[in-house]
């Protein structure tokens, strides 16, 4: 008869240790749901944008229909996530992949929002820039070690989806102070977020030198 402790046992063996770090005798498959759930966040980039673009950018339904895939696409960050903790499913191209289909729909929702007039370019270029500044240190430390999205990071993302959300919905123009803070927010924890991130790069590879030393 088996006990508690041992069901436990076969658990862990089975998905992992409870952080979602898969055990060494069996391997997380690649192609596991949560992976799957951050590839079709980057194939709904694309449609959003043909949708948001559609009868000129500024049509009340298809601005509302862009708006819905936008949610549907942000939804799967929290959910890919959520699956890849819980079900022992993380890998390194999800760790790796998963702020980069992020930053695909926020820095398309940006320039979108920008050509339709919608959005400052100062704002897009501060945002977009950081963010491809934390995408090519990522993959040039990445030899080292994978840096993962933090909570710092999450926030800043949800804080962007929640801004873009407002523009991207018809709403009236009393709403575009609403707007204009949550966008504010937005590029402070951009900027803020991406200092932690330099500060991580930078102090991985001073430990990266200090063991080959």
């Amino acid at each position: 008869m088996s006990t508690p402790r041992d069901q436990t046992d076969a658990h862990r063996a089975a998905v992992g240790p409870s952080d979602g770090t898969p055990v060494a005798d069996n391997p997380v498959p690649l192609l596991n749901i949560a992976n799957i759930l951050t590839m079709v966040r980057m194939v709904l980039v694309p449609v959003f944008l043909v949708v948001l673009f559609v009868d000129g950018g500024h049509s009340t339904w298809w601005r509302l229909g862009a708006m819905g895939v936008f949610i549907v696409a942000a939804i799967t960050d929290r959910i890919d996530g959520q699956l890849a903790r819980k079900y022992g499913l993380v890998t390194d191209f999800g760790k790796l992949m998963d702020p980069i289909a992020d930053k695909a729909l926020i820095g398309a929702a940006l320039i979108g929002l920008s050509v339709l007039g919608d959005l400052s370019w100062w704002v897009t270029g501060v945002i977009i820039a950081r963010e491809l500044g934390i995408t090519l240190l990522r993959f040039a430390v990445l030899r080292h070690a994978v840096i993962p999205a933090g909570k710092g990071g999450k926030l800043k993302t949800l804080v962007q989806a929640v801004a873009i959300g407002f523009y991207l919905c018809p709403l009236p123009s009393s709403w575009d102070i609403v707007s204009g803070l949550l966008m504010a927010a937005a590029v402070v924890l951009t900027v803020a977020t991406g200092i932690e991130y330099i500060v991580q790069a930078i102090r991985l590879r001073a430990g990266v030198r200090a063991v080959e030393s």
